[in-house]
């Protein structure tokens, strides 16, 4: 197998003399994730002055997977973009093991490098599958071949989707994703949830329905089993949650199980829908992470019980918050509303059965939506703990502002995004 992997990177790094050449926008998908990338960059440098631990070695680490983000949406050949993808993995590593806020960050450190190297080793196995093939790892000579119906397109099938699948995290291959998002500090779990796992749908959208679109229509009952399945598990035990950041780290299944619903519709208004609301689901994840992390700095808790009352002490975080709650729940005028309208449109023009499952997702994200926001701002205020609850600060302020604003413009002017589609 090692001498395989080198003889397929031989042949690639021969083929392509200048390797920068590989880097570019590819098409419209590419440009749109890389869009999303740059504004949680931005955003990042001001949420990173919070960090009062070894700042100079965390911005060469964030400094580095962001680096290692762009270049996996921009290259042009298979081979460079697992390298990519799987080079993600060790600034994150460190990100959660060294950084993380509680003693448990060394294990949550090791489920999301196990769970996602376990399947970026399939994508391996599965490139070079293809590469016999083809001869080539090339996009354009990839997507311009003609693979057999019976045995190429499933093994190419079952291998690039355990390991995309992992990634975003398809049920039932979410394990990893509570642990590492409740273990990591607030920028990794806000990379992780914003950008990271959009990784997976790139990969879905690139490389799965495009050019194995045999295989797609084959498992596609099996897929719908599965992310339905996940709708509603990841939804109810968001409900039964205690620890605000695991609430959102099982929100963020149920939605991103919703995506990929999307995705393998099969229909133009259900694949426009998936990637609307990836994107929009990269900014409120982030403002919801945010939020945790703004809340978690003054009380140095994320158990609910903790909490109650914090709009008597904290009003003007308590409308931002709210506002993000809203959009989480798909609220009309808000951005998430026309991702899920189009997505469920397509769903619906595909099987009505699993559209009728999927909706589930939905209003049992406005139950644990609005319990959340409730148990938080309203309900008796906790005097020992809230004492130190003084409202957002400035640099809080210039984070959330953005966030607000793009939340509900995008509410109100989808076309802006929609027209590039």
């Amino acid at each position: 197998m090692f001498c395989v992997f080198w003889l397929v990177g031989g042949h690639v790094l021969v083929s392509w003399l200048l390797f920068f050449g590989q880097i570019r926008f590819l098409d419209t998908l590419s440009g749109i994730f890389i869009l999303l990338t740059f504004y949680i960059y931005l955003l990042c440098f001001n949420i990173k002055a919070v960090l009062k631990k070894n700042i100079k070695y965390f911005s060469v680490f964030f400094h580095v997977l962001f680096c290692l983000i762009f270049l996996t949406f921009c290259v042009q050949d298979l081979f460079f973009f697992y390298i990519f993808f799987e080079s993600l993995l060790i600034p994150m590593f460190i990100i959660v093991g060294y950084w993380g806020a509680r003693e448990r960050k060394i294990r949550a450190a090791y489920y999301f490098f196990l769970y996602t190297l376990v399947g970026s080793l399939v994508l391996l196995f599965g490139i070079i599958y293809l590469y016999f093939i083809t001869g080539s790892t090339s996009f354009s000579v990839i997507q311009g071949w003609a693979f057999s119906e019976n045995c190429e397109q499933r093994v190419l099938y079952a291998c690039f989707f355990l390991a995309f699948a992992t990634k975003i995290p398809v049920f039932p291959l979410h394990v990893w994703l509570p642990e590492a998002h409740v273990e990591a500090p607030t920028l990794g779990s806000i990379v992780l949830a914003s950008i990271l796992l959009k990784l997976g749908v790139y990969g879905f959208l690139r490389f799965i329905t495009p050019i194995l679109s045999y295989a797609v229509e084959f498992f596609n009952p099996l897929l719908f089993i599965l992310t339905t399945s996940g709708i509603i598990y990841a939804s109810l035990t968001t409900i039964r949650q205690v620890d605000l950041k695991r609430i959102i780290a099982y929100s963020s299944i149920t939605h991103m199980n919703l995506i990929v619903l999307g995705i393998f519709s099969n229909i133009c208004q259900g694949i426009i829908g998936a990637i609307y609301l990836a994107c929009v689901h990269g900014i409120v994840s982030t403002a919801l992470f945010f939020c945790v992390g703004v809340l978690y700095d003054r009380s140095h808790t994320r158990l609910l019980s903790y909490y109650g009352g914090l709009i008597e002490t904290m009003p003007i975080f308590g409308c931002f918050l709210f506002i993000f709650i809203l959009s989480n729940t798909g609220f009309p005028g808000t951005a998430n509303f026309i991702g899920e309208l189009l997505l469920f449109v397509g769903i619906f023009s595909n099987n009505f059965i699993v559209t009728i499952f999927a909706s589930t997702g939905i209003v049992l994200s406005a139950v644990y939506s609005m319990w959340f926001f409730n148990r938080v701002m309203f309900g008796t205020a906790k005097v020992s703990y809230i004492r130190g609850s003084v409202d957002i600060n400035w640099l809080e302020f210039s984070v959330l502002l953005p966030l607000v604003i793009t939340v509900l413009f995008l509410g109100v002017n989808s076309d802006l995004l929609l027209k590039y589609f």
